[in-house]
């Protein structure tokens, strides 16, 4: 029902925009502008749709090697007192558990290409146990919430551009996303624990949060004193290592199990074209609503509006050229990266408002995508309370990356 209303508001705000634009301000070009936005939008749901029917494919026939060679149970066994915990609707033991902790590892590891297909899958597995096709069951909201926070140590895609764009440190925001990105996770896991009830003050909890507290600790203090060269080799070595040494572990526990590696590939792998189809109307739908309400100027309205809000209370408006990205990050990946680009083409990579830009593009994932294509592929149309604790989430990691941008770097 959220989505429904969010869908709808965009249309609606965009059309009242452009007839604003078109007769006070004379812009006789803001709604062909707009038509235009439905096709590319359309034809970009379903080019995304369609991309990732390969990657669907191999990773769903990977997953299947894993959980028939029991590679699954031993990754769930590690992790299973939390989630059994924060999950406490899941049955014990269940498979989807393995899944869970899979794409969250590979999330945390900017690895979209993994994280994505095995987060479909473990959605779909979360179906199987929902009651109610038809709305978003606890542990599905828990799931997604945690998705849409994106808690991501090594931010490899932020540094890559910030090199692109000549940033004389790319790195230099390594740190302030890895804290901006881990108060947007940690306060989505609170704010869902709260409307489920469960117990944050539970041990086994906070044991787990503790030590990935210090995990992250560990993280910041080996990065801090490397080059900014060495941080995107050694982070891009790792991570794509990481990836192949599961790939291969996989392979290894399916012959030990001595199961036919084949046709469990083949197996899982015919789960991902039917789920890739599954998502193209949803996808769509939610492209071409931001599509239309980008290309009206409605966001170019609220940002000067914001600003004028903030000068009035004498509040430091440098950080507001950067919210652009702040706003398009909850709607759309690739709208936030073209915001951050454009930001850091517009005022040179290495200005304040470019370095906030880029710690936002890294602080949050994009929550509407994701509801879009999570509860999407299982058609889960009630969404229940999953956008408001993610995107109040999101504003924590928006706020804490303005604050920690102008701890790290503002000079007045």
């Amino acid at each position: 029902m959220a989505l429904n209303y969010i869908w709808i508001s965009f249309f609606l705000i965009a059309f009242v925009v452009a007839l604003i634009k078109l007769i006070v301000f004379q812009d006789y070009q803001v709604f062909s502008a707009m038509f235009d936005a439905t096709m590319d939008s359309s034809k970009v749901g379903f080019e995304i749709s369609l991309g990732l029917t390969g990657v669907l494919t191999f990773w769903l026939g990977m997953l299947k090697i894993g959980e028939n060679g029991g590679m699954i149970r031993i990754l769930t066994r590690l992790v299973r007192p939390f989630f059994e915990r924060i999950f406490p609707d899941i049955p014990k033991d269940h498979p989807v558990y393995g899944h869970i902790v899979m794409n969250i590892s590979a999330n945390m590891l900017n690895l979209d290409n993994a994280a994505t297909p095995i987060g479909l899958k473990a959605m779909n597995d979360l179906q199987d146990l929902n009651p109610d096709k038809d709305k978003a069951s606890n542990p599905m909201i828990m799931f997604l919430v945690l998705n849409t926070t994106g808690l991501t140590l090594i931010p490899i895609n932020v540094m890559v551009y910030r090199a692109q764009m000549g940033a004389a440190n790319p790195a230099d925001i390594f740190l302030p996303i890895l804290i901006a990105t881990f108060f947007a996770t940690l306060t989505g896991l609170i704010l869902v624990a709260i409307v489920q009830k469960i117990n944050l003050f539970d041990k086994v909890i906070l044991t787990y949060l503790g030590t990935a507290t210090l995990i992250i600790i560990g993280m910041v203090l080996y990065f801090f004193n490397m080059e900014p060269d060495k941080i995107q080799v050694v982070s891009r070595v790792v991570s794509h290592l990481i990836l192949f040494i599961i790939i291969i572990l996989f392979i290894v526990m399916g012959m030990k199990a001595k199961i036919n590696i084949y046709e469990s590939f083949i197996e899982g792998a015919k789960e991902g074209f039917t789920i890739a189809v599954k998502i193209i109307p949803y996808l769509v739908a939610i492209l071409v609503g931001i599509g239309v309400f980008r290309a009206s100027g409605s966001l170019e309205f609220i940002i000067e509006g914001i600003k004028w809000f903030f000068a009035a209370l004498s509040v430091n408006t440098d950080f507001v050229p950067a919210l652009p990205t702040a706003f398009m990050k909850p709607l759309s990946g690739s709208g936030a990266r073209g915001m951050m680009i454009e930001t850091m083409s517009t005022y040179g990579a290495d200005h304040f408002a470019s370095k906030i830009a880029c710690v936002l593009q890294g602080s949050t994932d994009t929550t509407f995508y994701i509801i879009a294509v999570y509860f999407g592929s299982v058609g889960i149309r009630k969404t229940r309370y999953a956008v408001t604790c993610g995107l109040l989430a999101d504003f924590v990691g928006i706020v804490a990356s303005i604050l920690i941008g102008y701890m790290f770097f503002y000079q007045s």
